[in-house]
């Protein structure tokens, strides 16, 4: 019943155009409340839903979340898309061109970030107003944007998808970076070769990109390899952001791209202290507030026994590594499609999905891969998601030169990487390609 009333709520905001975390707030208040008068020992509930909120996965997620934004934060006040954009327009691309080299920057800049939602924040108020007059199919362009976000997302060693992935699976997380690679790039060439022929639009004219900006923020692109660099060779989640964190101010200030007020300075009037630094930790509060609730919600229905009667069910019919295989990405698209929330639904089902795998004696790089390019397929494809609601919303900036608005289904739908990331993920399970290294 708690489950059942979350669920409603989350289908309401969807449908009403709202599916914000700020709004799941009191939506989740509401379903432990519920929980909280249907349970028979209210204090043993209670015990357990602090026990749920406090794992050390959910410790880990809220931290990534905040030292990402901060990383996030100070790329993007140092020019770092302008400078990509800047690059996009020299080169003069036009039509499927500019859709390609759209989808690419966003690929960078989500890898760079380890943020979807940032990326399209981002990207496409800049990426989708500059292709009026190019020939480019708005369409298309707005699903490029959409697809190099999920391409990042999928890969980026700080994203939060990854993160979670990997430590509900006991892998380390640049061994599933490097073995992710093999399921990642192939869909993202065949994506990549749909945007070039599809994205020019008939009877478009090709003019030239109006080049502003200058490639002085390209530089900045050291911090997130400098990340990327360290937990390949297995340093801490920790020590990589920080260090990352650390690059691009050094970077930023030294270059003159960042200002040390931008970074951190006190507001009198306010009396508050701002800065890039705070702004960056503020992004990660409102999914982390969702996360803990949510978390303390699930812990409630596994103390119950009726989660995992469900989930001994289902892996009792399983009776090959194809068929288990393809039992986590069902259950995994289930959890993902009703919480509307990739990290969520890693953690409401990563403790069995590690269960049953292991029971079926698929590694945990396997596990980790299968589980986290699922939950970059549906969020990205599906109208009623956060992902596909907000790219929506940001076409709205090429009203004023003449581009249309586009739904989220209009957007979704055009999102190749993630079709090609499904037909992937599908194919390895049904041939078993990755499924024999020796890693995982």
């Amino acid at each position: 019943m708690p489950f059942l009333v979350f669920l409603v709520g989350v289908a309401w905001l969807g449908l009403s155009g709202a599916p914000d975390e700020h709004g799941f707030w009191p939506i989740l208040l509401g379903a432990l409340i519920v929980a909280m008068l249907l349970a028979e020992d209210r204090a043993a509930w209670a015990d357990t839903v602090v026990r749920g909120m406090s794992q050390p996965i959910v410790l880990l997620m809220i931290l990534a979340w905040l030292l990402a934004g901060v990383l996030a934060s100070l790329m993007n006040a140092s020019g770092f898309v302008e400078s990509l954009v800047w690059s996009a327009g020299k080169l003069g691309l036009h039509g499927g061109g500019y859709a390609a080299a759209s989808f690419l920057i966003s690929c960078l800049v989500a890898t760079a970030t380890g943020t979807s939602l940032g990326t399209i924040i981002l990207c496409a108020p800049l990426l989708y107003p500059a292709s009026a007059g190019l020939g480019t199919d708005p369409v298309i362009l707005m699903g490029a944007i959409l697809g190099g976000a999920t391409f990042g997302d999928n890969i980026s060693p700080v994203s939060d998808t990854t993160i979670a992935s990997a430590s509900t699976q006991g892998a380390d997380i640049g061994g599933v970076v490097k073995t992710r690679l093999r399921y990642a790039l192939p869909a993202a060439a065949v994506a990549l070769v749909f945007y070039i022929f599809l994205g020019g639009a008939q009877n478009g004219d090709t003019l030239s990109i109006a080049v502003q900006g200058s490639p002085r923020g390209l530089p900045m692109l050291m911090a997130p390899l400098v990340v990327v660099v360290l937990l390949i060779r297995r340093s801490h989640l920790l020590t990589g952001l920080l260090t990352g964190i650390l690059t691009a101010s050094v970077i930023g200030l030294g270059l003159g791209l960042l200002e040390t007020r931008q970074i951190l300075y006190i507001d009198p009037e306010a009396y508050s202290a701002r800065g890039l630094i705070i702004d960056g930790m503020e992004r990660g509060i409102g999914v982390s507030i969702f996360t803990l609730l949510l978390m303390g919600l699930v812990a409630g229905l596994e103390a119950s026994g009726l989660l995992g009667r469900i989930v001994g069910a289902w892996s009792g019919r399983a009776k090959t590594v194809r068929g288990v295989e393809f039992g986590l990405f069902s259950m995994i698209s289930a959890a993902v499609l009703l919480t509307t929330h990739s990290v969520v639904a890693l953690l409401a089902v990563g403790g069995f999905a590690r269960q049953a795998g292991e029971k079926a004696g698929i590694g945990r790089y396997r596990r980790a891969n299968l589980l986290d390019m699922t939950v970059c397929i549906w969020p990205f494809l599906v109208a009623y998601c956060i992902p596909t609601v907000l790219a929506a919303s940001t076409t709205s900036a090429g009203l004023a030169v003449g581009l249309p608005a586009l739904s989220p289904l209009q957007v979704g739908l055009a999102n190749f990487h993630s079709w090609a990331l499904l037909a992937t993920t599908l194919l390895a399970i049904g041939t078993g390609y990755g499924r024999t290294d020796s890693e995982e």
